[in-house]
């Protein structure tokens, strides 16, 4: 069972081949067996798991229940799930136990019947590309133990890629999903910006985050999406659309499509067996039938600055709520409120939030906000206009996800700029808006590489169709770690 796709594991609950309980408790027991190696999960709550299986196999029994009822899933711990304790792996939240579902968690279990397994691991309030930033400690990559399986969603997906659950959800600011889906051989989407509610999901860059899935293959996470995805009135960036079926072109020739190959992506600075993986890939596109065509994204090289203006910007924003004074952590002895809040806030965050805040603090300051957020913001409209202009002529834009395979733990963590590097290719999708996957194709010294495939607005079907194409005619995206059976 822990080999099966979404759509069979939805087959054998109708036919009651299993129940949503036995499947669960299949998870749950590799749960508890792999995890404290792995550190994949930072809450588990068997008895809730079960109650909400319990409750899925009645729907199943009613002839009640959709593609997804009784499936179990692994949910980032950045949502707010009623009962269960949401940490965002920070001290600052070690012990807050949410009062109310985020509108994916509620979509995904109430509306679609899906079973938590539990919260996945993270960098501390999304904050890292490594998931060493957790106060839980770091997550280990399935494929190799000394490896970082990427961030910030590295606990989600170190948690598909040993099979403790069948898919996830994950968060994605500047690469948060794709980079650990390519670093731990799985498939991970990042929605057009607004296509998924981030409602209850807490704030890091609100103008920059977005919630998506990841999964084993590109079929499950378009029937994770539409699960996940809808306009929500309670989110002030939700996009009001039509209701969209995101497998509805899986199966559609790739025959003429499109493949833009980013100048400013095949040059220097990418791992040359990485590169040389991505290569393969593109051409096995265009043996299915895509052409290539050379564009350009001219000022994609300043993404990376630009997004460190603007991210720690919004989070000194957004984080100044964690104050000791409602909930979350309060340091334990202070003279006065001055005090709580400076104690509260230097003992419960961790260092790469504090410096992404004092960034942040500095940039929006009396005299630096026009010399670089404005400026920054400014960079933003220029690589938005770079994909505008690339996309009439290609449907799509393809080239490395990640510069190098997933690196040695400890490796980068204290060279925050080599550690910023990591999200190169990923960084510009999100200052643009834009939709993104990526898709495992091929290894590099026993390493997993990830193709990313980058998609105009609302174009989440065409890009899960190229990637089911993909992983029809190879078999990367089945691979899996050796020792996780």
């Amino acid at each position: 069972m822990i080999e099966k796709s979404l759509r069979q594991l939805g087959q054998a609950l109708a036919a009651r081949e299993i129940s949503s309980v036995e499947l669960t408790s299949l998870f749950l027991d590799r749960i508890a067996r792999l995890n404290p190696e792995i550190n994949a999960f930072i809450t588990v709550d068997r008895e809730q798991s079960l109650a909400q299986a319990r409750a899925a196999d009645a729907r199943l029994a009613a002839s009640a229940a959709g593609p997804l009822t009784g499936i179990p899933i692994a949910q980032k711990d950045i949502f707010c799930a009623q009962g269960w304790t949401t940490t965002c792996a920070s001290k600052m939240l070690a012990n807050f136990v949410s009062p109310y579902d985020a509108t994916v968690i509620a979509k995904l279990h109430q509306e679609a019947g899906m079973v938590s397994l539990g919260k996945t691991n993270m960098d501390e309030f999304a904050m890292g590309s490594s998931n060493e930033t957790s106060y839980f400690g770091p997550v280990k990559n399935p494929w190799d133990r000394t490896r970082v399986p990427g961030g910030s969603s590295g606990g989600s997906a170190a948690a598909v890629a040993a099979r403790l659950a069948p898919v996830a959800t994950g968060t994605d600011t500047g690469g948060s999903i794709r980079q650990p889906a390519a670093l731990c051989n799985l498939t991970g989407l990042k929605p057009t910006y607004g296509v998924v509610s981030r409602y209850g999901m807490i704030a890091f860059a609100s103008s920059l985050d977005q919630g998506g899935p990841m999964a084993p293959s590109a079929e499950d996470c378009a029937l994770l999406l539409n699960a996940m995805s809808g306009f929500d009135a309670r989110d002030s960036t939700s996009l009001e659309r039509p209701v969209e079926d995101y497998a509805r072109d899986l199966e559609k020739p790739l025959a003429g499509l499109r493949i833009g190959l980013p100048r400013e992506f095949f040059g220097a600075g990418c791992d040359p067996a990485v590169m040389a993986a991505v290569q393969a890939a593109i051409g096995e596109y265009e043996k299915l039938g895509a052409v290539s065509v050379e564009v350009s994204l001219p000022n994609s090289h300043l993404s990376v600055p630009a997004y460190y203006v603007i991210a720690p910007a919004e989070a000194s924003s957004n984080l100044s709520r964690f104050d000791g004074v409602r909930y979350g952590y309060r340091a334990p002895d202070y003279d006065s409120l001055d005090d709580m809040y400076m104690k509260t806030r230097a003992q419960g965050f961790g260092a790469e939030v504090k410096r992404r805040i004092l960034i942040g603090a500095y940039v929006l300051s009396h005299g630096y906000y026009d010399a670089y957020y404005l400026q920054a913001q400014r960079i933003r409209r220029l690589i938005a206009a770079d994909f505008v202009e690339a996309f009439k002529s290609c449907d799509l834009i393809m080239g490395p996800t990640s510069p190098s395979t997933a690196f040695k733990l400890g490796e980068r963590a204290a060279d925050p700029v080599q550690m910023y590097l990591s999200d190169i290719y990923t960084i510009a999708v999100n200052l643009a808006g834009l939709p993104a996957m990526s898709i495992p194709c091929g290894f590099a010294d026993g390493l997993p590489v990830g193709l990313q495939l980058i998609g105009d607005y609302f174009a989440e079907a065409r890009l899960l169709n190229a990637a089911h194409r993909f992983q029809q005619a190879t078999d990367w995206h089945r691979r899996q770690p050796a020792d996780i059976a």
